[in-house]
């Protein structure tokens, strides 16, 4: 069996001299990750959701106003993200894909660090950093999704709050304050990437009001001091709301609608289709959920937790309970996980059988996902190009497709509803605020000039929008292209000139 020692607070301190320097393992890790990922540098269709933020913060830059002009659920901080990156060199593909590349290699070597503070040999904690790095390039986060930017803020959150073992020896209640506010002001950040990050936050600001009081601090102290910490983790939203409060009444009811009534109006997929993804993401991240199981149990059974550790399986919990809320269990919902994961298993891999298995499993799942991987990207950008070449001064409608399309082709958007998932699954119906089936009626009835449909069998289409498309099809538009895309088909109809 293999026994993991997790040291507590005032042991880990003495071993800390130990711990790699930030600079060293930045540099590993960043190195790591550019090489696990720059083969898919200059790739347009990633993920079909960073292909929309990449869009959508272009348009930013020429005056568009998320969930105004451009509507959509995640908070406008991603957006704004992508249109900073939009400004570097280039169409913006290979800008994102390697800021977000620097952005995990900067993960991983923070990971590092807290693996070791949390009670890791030296192998455990560079293990930890390369499994994360791994393990988020198999479910989604090869690219740039949403949790490969705001995992960076919450992992510096969580180091903050590793600290407070040491703080509550030293009664250093001054110190403690400043880390809350720091570390919560972080966790705002992430908020402001994605709403889920909310549940981390959540932990940082509960185990430092625990390491408050546990420091003598008393009920008032504390209590002003957690309204505080409220603020700071709040405070990039509030920033964004007022924004829109600025805007006026109208604006102010997008921005609210969209960021928090629309997810509670959102149907379910189907429950074997949750239960598949679910399973599909337990067999990806495996390597990682073997290794936290091997140290949780060998720590559980030869010493008492230190409270470090504790703290990582707090931050677990926490990651877990964002992970379960939204319910549809798309692989890179699981990135959150990937960081606690990683910090809780680096005690497991003092063996080197252990660490071989483990490092040789999480390969081997990476290996094996870069195989299935279909190459579309020349697809996209042929569609993208016939695209352009026939829209001429209209707006194209991608219907069923890839929001790149309309980037790579420089092409207006027909619809503030142009992410192609809003008007055409029924799990969205009757979320967005609008008829669905109506607005795509009314799409048609503007005539665009090209149409990107798809061969795609899902059983969550919206039906009445769909109908909408192919009755107008059938009528004015003619079959230009048909282009190979996965298991499927990209299916490009051009209108008839006659009906033009």
């Amino acid at each position: 069996m293999t026994t993991v020692a997790i040291a507590a607070g005032p042991a880990r301190r003495h071993g800390e001299a130990d711990a790699p320097p930030f600079a060293l393992a930045a540099l590993a890790m960043t190195v790591l990750a550019f090489g696990l990922r720059a083969w898919d540098f200059g790739n347009p269709v990633l993920d079909l959701d960073e292909q929309w933020y990449l869009l959508v913060g272009d348009r930013m830059l020429h005056g568009a106003v998320p969930f105004l002009d451009l509507w959509d659920r995640k908070p406008v901080g991603l957006f704004l993200l992508y249109a900073l990156m939009r400004l570097l060199p280039g169409d913006g593909i290979v800008a994102y894909q390697a800021v977000a590349t620097l952005f995990a290699g900067l993960t991983a070597a923070i990971l590092v660090t807290l693996a070791r503070r949390a009670g890791a040999a030296p192998r455990g904690a560079w293990a930890a950093g390369a499994l994360y790095l791994l393990s988020a390039s198999v479910i989604g986060g090869q690219g740039g999704q949403a949790p490969v930017f705001y995992n960076l803020p919450v992992a510096l959150a969580a180091l903050l709050t590793l600290r407070l073992p040491d703080l509550i020896d030293r009664q250093g209640g001054l110190a403690m304050a400043r880390s809350g506010a720091a570390a919560c002001l972080l966790v705002g950040v992430a908020i402001q990437i994605k709403y889920t990050a909310a549940f981390e936050g959540l932990f940082v600001g509960v185990a430092h009001l625990w390491a408050l009081r546990r420091a003598g601090g008393g009920w008032w102290r504390t209590l002003g001091w957690g309204a505080a910490w409220a603020i700071a983790g709040l405070l990039p939203t509030l920033v964004a709301a007022a924004a829109y409060a600025r805007m006026g009444a109208s604006a102010w009811h997008a921005f609210w609608f969209a960021n928090f009534v629309s997810i509670t109006l959102r149907h379910g997929y189907p429950v074997a289709k949750v239960l598949g993804n679910l399973a599909g993401i337990l067999a990806q991240i495996a390597p990682l959920i073997l290794a936290t199981g091997l140290a949780i149990r060998s720590a559980w059974r030869t010493r008492p937790l230190g409270g470090g550790y504790r703290l990582v399986l707090a931050w677990l919990g926490a990651a877990l309970v964002g992970f379960a809320c939204i319910g549809t269990f798309h692989d890179h919902y699981a990135l959150p996980l990937l960081g606690p994961l990683a910090v809780a298993g680096a005690p497991a891999l003092v063996r080197t059988r252990t660490l071989l298995i483990v490092l040789a499993a999480a390969s081997a799942v990476f290996a094996g996902e870069r195989l299935a991987m279909p190459d579309d990207a020349r697809t996209v950008r042929d569609v993208a190009a016939l695209v352009k070449a026939r829209t001429g001064a209209g707006c194209p409608y991608v219907v069923m497709g890839d929001p790149v399309i309309y980037h790579l082709a420089d092409a207006c958007v027909p619809t503030a509803y142009a992410f192609p998932n809003t008007l055409a699954q029924a799990i969205e119906q009757g979320s967005t605020g609008i008829d669905e089936a109506a607005e795509v009626t009314r799409i048609m009835a503007g005539r665009p000039p090209v149409v990107v449909m798809s061969d795609r069998r899902r059983t969550i289409w919206n039906v009445d929008s769909l109908r909408a498309v192919r009755r107008v099809l059938r009528r004015d538009y003619a079959l230009v292209g048909r282009f190979p895309r996965g298991t499927y088909h990209l299916i490009v109809y051009a209108r008839r000139r006659s009906v033009a």
